[in-house]
């Protein structure tokens, strides 16, 4: 059985010089997709769960968490995943469609952007975050597609006959870590989340959050035993990664939230 050569053109329609490449498109669906679910998500617990946010709080911090994603994505992946480079290439900084984002860097933007907002609204911040975290799969499943697509993040050679060559590494079947975390960051973790929400899951402040931070970072660690590390970077230390480094923080985050999800029951 022959394995399967990944050769997909990552510009998904070209206009004259516009080209429309298929990462802008995965970020913009999953920004579309999260707001319309976020809303409804408030418009149908709002009375059941105590919500103190409106679907007016939805539509305003809208564009503070895609600025939140963005530039959080974007300084995380420079910082901590290939600083010198950006150092000595500064234009490049802004060829977002070349691929590059961090999604710890990205949490970290979304979480300053949430409490920013929480703060001038004078909102309740885990309220709004749990909303948020509801809807962060979406975009992490097309993101991890476009990974795909992209032929980048790859994950380690291996026998199993599904593996994949990825020409921009070698001619070496390799595990697709990328739909590995698409199935795990992306959907497994919307599906859970969703079943925590319809369970009333809103009336313990913190309990989504921390289920989402604690279940991406348990699985974000898992898949990294899969994935090929970083080439410029290799492994922090003996079997750790930066990505293995940058969850446990988040891990440990999580696991507190849901723990003191419980003392905060607004039934």
């Amino acid at each position: 059985m022959k394995n399967l050569v990944l050769n997909i053109d990552p510009i998904a329609i070209s206009i004259g010089p516009i080209n429309i490449y298929w990462y802008g498109i995965a970020y913009m669906m999953g920004m579309i997709l999260g707001l319309f679910y976020a809303t409804k998500i408030v418009s149908h617990q709002k009375n059941s769960c105590n919500l103190y946010i409106k679907k007016e709080d939805i539509d305003e911090i809208f564009l503070w968490i895609v600025f939140g994603i963005i530039i959080g994505a974007r300084l995380g992946y420079i910082l901590f995943y290939n600083f010198n480079f950006y150092f000595n290439n500064p234009i490049s900084i802004f060829t977002l469609w070349e691929g590059g984002m961090s999604f710890h860097g990205g949490a970290a933007g979304v979480i300053i952007a949430i409490a920013l907002y929480s703060w001038k609204k004078n909102k309740p911040f885990l309220e709004l975050g749990d909303v948020i975290c509801s809807v962060v799969p979406i975009g992490l499943f097309f993101g991890r597609i476009a990974n795909f697509i992209n032929g980048e993040l790859w994950g380690k050679v291996t026998t199993a006959p599904w593996g994949i060559i990825f020409p921009k590494a070698d001619q070496n079947p390799r595990h697709p870590s990328q739909l590995y975390e698409a199935g795990l960051e992306g959907l497994f973790l919307f599906i859970f989340l969703a079943i925590l929400i319809l369970n009333k899951g809103l009336k313990r402040r913190g309990l989504v959050s921390g289920s989402f931070l604690f279940i991406y970072s348990l699985s974000r660690i898992i898949v990294e035993f899969f994935r090929e590390p970083d080439q410029h970077i290799g492994y922090i230390f003996p079997h750790l990664t930066m990505g293995i480094i940058l969850s446990i923080p988040f891990f440990l985050a999580g696991l507190i939230l849901v723990i003191n999800s419980f003392k905060n029951d607004y039934s």
